[in-house]
């Protein structure tokens, strides 16, 4: 399978002034491109196919006013196309929004370099028009004999450069396990385990509000356009940069656990975007991330030969007894502990929560994927 390696690296002066003259190129390209395929579209009533736009990027370099595009490689400019296309298609396939204009002030940046477009020879990897190899830090080298296909080079909004590395390579199952786990999510403990673990929600975000709060508060202080404001706008970046870095690393280390200690794992379809709208829970939702602990999930689980199930987003796992069935009509989010009134059973409002959840999974592994538990 294709699988990508991120690394930092620390460009020269010249590196760095060749990538942003790349990137400037790409972004123009992207958005010209995207604005013919618009203006086609609502003005002609006809799609502009990426072969059209491949002739209008070779016409744009001739014309004298961009003639500066020639001066970087010509391969990020053909995938950027690549992408537009790719970004359509998503939309025609109604998996996405309409793509969008890039922006200079949008903090990250990125080009995409080929076979054709790099030099990998000796553990070192050259780019287009560049004299000499990255300097990239290496905490971990590439799966042994396997070479590069495709470099992405970008630039985050704190400022830091990365480089991804996608090779083709193969993951080893791990050993086949009985075990098989619940995972209910929440605020107060990130996950619940139906063996009545709780991982505790480390909440990155609140922590660092304060130090968020004051770096948001100089930049709105400092003149528009000024040097100084642009000083202040990498700080509120690091900020931000280190909540999404420890959120990442804690996501990255529950996910591996998970999957390596069970062979089957079940999660529910939360409908997360649905529950952001609530203004009183969507900074502490948004700080969870239960969408990118699934996402992780998915593909982890597919690399290492285990399975993950999800259960029906209307499936009322936290109101149903998981000793004898029995479904309460309501049950505030305030109440963590309640008694079923059929069976006399004290249950912890998560870990009941978890319990129905792995009940369901097993029941969709016997059943079919198409099952859904009863309501009543």
């Amino acid at each position: 399978m294709k699988r990508a390696f991120k690394y930092r690296f620390y460009p020269s002066e010249s590196q760095e002034q060749e990538l942003l003259r790349t990137f400037g190129c790409v972004r123009l390209v992207y958005n010209k491109a995207l604005e013919a395929r618009t203006v086609g579209w609502y003005e002609q009533q006809r799609r502009v196919s990426y072969v059209e736009t491949s002739a209008l990027l070779t016409g744009w370099k001739k014309a004298d006013d961009l003639a500066f595009l020639n001066e970087v490689s010509s391969v990020p400019l053909q995938q950027c196309l690549r992408h537009l296309q790719g970004a359509f298609v998503s939309f025609w396939e109604k998996r996405a929004q309409y793509p969008k204009f890039k922006s200079r002030k949008r903090g990250r940046a990125s080009a995409e370099y080929t076979r054709s477009a790099f030099r990998w020879r000796d553990g070192r990897l050259t780019l287009a028009k560049m004299a000499e190899p990255l300097d990239i830090r290496w905490p971990r080298p590439l799966p042994e004999g396997t070479e590069p296909s495709t470099v992405t080079v970008s630039r985050d909004a704190a400022g830091r450069w990365h480089v991804s590395i996608l090779v083709e390579t193969t993951i080893e199952h791990l050993p086949p396990t009985t075990a098989e786990v619940g995972v209910d999510a929440g605020l107060t403990a990130l996950v619940t385990l139906s063996t009545g673990e709780k991982i505790t929600n480390p909440r990155h975000g609140k922590r660092d509000h304060a130090r968020l709060a004051r770096a948001q508060k100089t930049l709105s202080r400092k003149q528009k356009g000024s040097s100084n404001r642009a000083k202040a706008r990498l700080r509120v970046a690091r900020v931000h940069a280190r909540i999404a870095d420890r959120r990442r690393d804690l996501l990255h280390k529950l996910s591996t656990r998970l999957v390596r200690e069970n062979q089957t794992v079940v999660i529910e379809d939360l409908n997360v975007r649905g529950m952001m709208r609530n203004r009183m829970l969507a900074r502490a939702i948004g700080d969870a991330s239960w969408a990118q602990l699934r996402s992780m999930l998915d593909y982890k689980t597919r690399w290492y030969g285990r399975e993950l199930i999800v259960v029906d987003r209307w499936y009322p796992s936290t109101k149903t007894c998981s000793r004898c069935g029995y479904l309460l009509d309501r049950l505030p989010l305030d109440v963590r502990e309640w008694t079923c009134p059929e069976c006399d059973t004290t249950h912890d409002r998560d870990v009941n929560a978890a319990t129905n959840i792995l009940a369901a999974g097993r029941a969709v592994t016997a059943c079919g994927a198409g099952v859904r538990p009863a309501r009543q």
